[in-house]
């Protein structure tokens, strides 16, 4: 069984031979400078915007310095957005009025907020329809973000999360698990032994996933 490659597949080609224009493999979609994404992970559209950075990360401008960090194999479903900390204004004053957008000042405007952090999504993470997360927000591997949840702060590994602020529903494993997987780091091995191991890959045998790290 074969497997289509990040930087080819743009849009996303089904199995038999027809592109599935709504869904991308971003790392081929996305040329901008504050974009680190990992491999296979794709994003999906009813209606695919011409912009793919533009669409999922509104305010990440290419002087921004701030970036944005995604990790492989994450599933980003309609209408996700990534809220990051370039959108901020400054509040430390009497106005929160951004003026260097109006003036032509840009960052080196007195207006400027100071830099906020980088937005990090780990591996394996998927991200459910309508779901905004806020700047600087660090989403753990195997998380689960259900759809119209609003994220921010730290997200454990293997959380499932939502609401608005999003709040851990419930661990998806216990800790002796989750350590195990972390662990394995499946997404770290070549994609032919990846699809060769898919059926343990998407069960919930530890001892048989252990076993084909081997």
């Amino acid at each position: 069984m074969t497997f289509p490659t990040p930087e080819t597949r743009n849009p996303v080609i089904l199995p038999d031979g027809n592109a599935h224009e709504g869904t991308v493999f971003l790392s081929a979609a996305v040329d901008h400078p504050r974009f680190e994404i990992g491999d296979y992970t794709y994003a999906s559209a009813h209606k695919p915007p011409d912009d793919w950075a533009l669409h999922l990360a509104p305010y990440l401008y290419a002087f921004s310095p701030e970036k944005l960090r995604i990790g492989k194999f994450c599933q980003l479903a309609d209408g996700v957005t990534f809220i990051t900390s370039s959108a901020n204004h400054r509040y430390d004053g009497f106005s929160t009025f951004p003026f260097m957008i109006f003036t032509g000042a840009g960052p080196d405007g007195p207006s400027m907020p100071e830099p906020g952090p980088d937005t990090i999504v780990g591996n394996d993470v998927w991200i459910g329809q309508g779901a905004t997360i806020l700047p600087g927000a660090r989403i753990g591997n195997g998380v689960i973000v259900a759809a119209g949840a609003v994220v921010g702060g730290h997200i454990p590994d293997y959380a499932i999360v939502r609401g608005n602020p999003a709040q851990i529903s419930r661990m998806r494993f216990d800790d002796e698990t989750i350590a195990a997987l972390l662990g394995i780091a499946w997404w770290d091995w070549e994609i032919d032994r990846i699809v060769t191991q898919e059926a343990t890959i998407v069960g919930a045998d530890l001892a048989k996933l252990r076993s084909g790290t081997a």
